[in-house]
């Protein structure tokens, strides 16, 4: 699938790695000026290099003096910001334990880095394309954010919140052409992942048929598929597309996909 994202420039937070790389460069291989945003300086100027015309930028979603430098520094080089696409996140790894068990401190992180972060990012790049009556805004979410897991309490509320945020987004800055909407991946193929299940030592390897066989294609899905979800929403053609919710989770939350 190819885009005409010419003179577009494009901002990505968590672009180190992972799926936010991923979106990174299929941007960049459609034509925008990207910029790769990341709290992992060393990896993100590694991303970044790959692609030709690429810039890689220092920026933790939590600072907002940093997000503000950030943008007015983009601004300042292209004379305009058209694309931002939310995807730095995290999630516990250590901490997957009932509510009563959950420590506050990481439900902080948690939240802060998941919503509060896209909302700083968000807000501060708003008036921007506000002032240019044009923009593409997409957050990524996750199947929590649809449809909670057990021992993920934080996560899960966080990813709601995006959903919600990114419509309550689309209602207010629609009118002046900008659309804003939400990716919600299913289990996909990461070295976070594979942490957790797809790796031979992962947490949970040993159980990880059991949560493929809620996944009708029986297998994660890749960063690369994520990235084209992305790329269709932040196309011109893509105008009337606002407030939406766009599960790449390869049928996850469809229904059930297994008899009982």
């Amino acid at each position: 699938m190819k885009v005409d994202l010419q003179n577009r420039v494009a901002l990505v937070t968590g672009a180190a790695r992972g799926i936010g790389q991923a979106i990174a460069d299929l941007l960049a291989d459609n034509g925008a000026r990207v910029y790769y945003s990341d709290v992992d300086g060393a990896e993100v100027r590694r991303a970044a290099a790959r692609k030709t015309g690429s810039i890689a930028v220092d920026m933790d979603v939590c600072d907002e003096q940093q997000v503000q430098g950030v943008v007015d520094r983009i601004v300042g080089e292209q004379g305009h910001l058209d694309i931002l696409i939310n995807n730095a996140g995290v999630n516990t790894m250590q901490h997957r334990v009932p509510i009563d068990q959950f420590p506050l401190d990481e439900w902080e992180r948690i939240v802060r880095i998941d919503l509060t972060g896209l909302y700083i990012v968000s807000r501060i790049v708003a008036g921007r394309m506000r002032a240019r009556k044009w923009g593409r805004i997409v957050n990524i979410s996750s199947v929590v954010g649809l449809v909670p897991l057990r021992l993920q309490c934080a996560f899960a509320a966080a990813k709601a919140g995006v959903v919600n945020l990114t419509k309550a987004m689309a209602l207010e800055l629609g009118m002046d052409g900008i659309t804003a909407n939400v990716v919600a991946p299913g289990s996909i193929l990461t070295e976070g992942t594979k942490k957790l299940f797809y790796g031979d030592d992962g947490m949970f390897h040993q159980s990880v048929q059991q949560l493929l066989a809620h996944v009708p294609p029986g297998r994660p899905g890749t960063v690369e598929e994520i990235a084209y979800a992305v790329l269709f929403l932040t196309a011109p053609e893509a105008s009337y597309v606002n407030g939406a919710v766009l599960a790449v989770d390869g049928g996850w939350t469809a229904g059930y996909a297994r008899e009982f």
